[in-house]
């Protein structure tokens, strides 16, 4: 196999451990283009793993990247939320689902809670199935401590992740209910959808008009939905799409995206909404960048 066409059989799985590690698409993509960058100046005919050294490459991108970020995320105005990805095309039920156990918005904000290190061993371990070895050469570490990354970032988010799973068709279903209830500014329909502990988390950083907080409760997240209705009415639509491999929503006003949407589902009830209004996390593309020159 080709030098080109070995790092285009591993670009997706780059991509997506960048993106998990990082939380933004942009960033993923600059890592996974400075790995083929690395890669063509390293002389693969000596490499007994090609994927290893790329993953390896990757993974420590990442976790110098990721430091960084958590520094400039410490002053980010307002919540901060990942970069939304889209995917337009359809998938089964059971395939998306499966996808949005380790990819959703609310499994991204959790991971937010771990050090770098202990984000990169515990993506490693838990959604690509590395084995502890295998980790610690990533890492440059002894198995003994991946396993403790790993073992304190299980703990760190073991009250942090969702403990049940969510019917595809029944999130769907979720979703378009909460858009219906905006769009015809039905409080009441609203209101009903919402579980008592519900939050909306927007992120507008400080580029996009949005809750400072994060807004609590049944009666706040009604009033602020239909406020917003209100000040759209007759100038928006929606269109509904998967977001981070789960069922979400677009927004737009005056023919322009305004915010990307997904809700946190219980029993039909919503308990989290995550909104990314940033514009800068708005113009997103749906593929993944063409391969550099060279």
């Amino acid at each position: 196999m080709s030098t080109i066409d070995t790092y285009q059989a591993t670009r997706t799985r780059l991509f997506g451990l960048a993106y998990r590690l990082l939380g933004s698409r942009v960033e993923a993509e600059d890592v996974v283009q400075e790995a083929w960058l690395k890669w063509r100046a390293v002389d693969t005919a000596g490499l007994s793993d090609p994927e290893a050294w790329l993953v390896t490459v990757v993974t420590r991108l990442g976790i110098d990247r990721q430091r960084e970020l958590k520094r400039h995320r410490e002053t980010y105005k307002g919540p901060w939320l990942p970069e939304p990805l889209l995917d337009e095309t359809e998938q089964d039920a059971e395939a998306t689902m499966t996808l949005a156990s380790d990819l959703s918005m609310a499994f991204l904000v959790t991971l937010e809670a771990l050090s770098a290190e202990e984000r990169a061993a515990f993506l490693l371990r838990e959604v690509f199935d590395y084995s502890h070895e295998d980790i610690a050469g990533i890492l440059n570490k002894t198995a003994a401590a991946s396993r403790q990354l790993v073992s304190r970032a299980r703990a760190r988010l073991r009250d942090e992740r969702p403990r049940y799973r969510v019917d595809a068709d029944q999130q769907r279903q979720v979703v378009t209910r909460f858009i219906d209830a905006m769009m015809s500014e039905d409080s009441e329909a609203f209101a009903r959808l919402m579980a008592e502990e519900v939050c909306w988390v927007a992120d507008g950083g400080g580029k996009a008009q949005a809750a400072s907080q994060p807004v609590h409760g049944i009666r706040a997240a009604t009033r602020m939905a239909m406020g917003l209705a209100r000040s759209w009415r007759g100038r928006w639509h929606v269109t509904l799409v998967p977001v981070n491999g789960q069922p979400g929503a677009i927004l737009w006003v005056d023919g322009e995206v305004r915010s990307v949407t997904v809700l946190e589902t219980e029993g039909g009830r919503v308990l989290r909404i995550y909104s990314v209004v940033n514009p800068d996390k708005l113009p997103f593309n749906r593929q993944l960048p063409p391969l550099p020159p060279g």
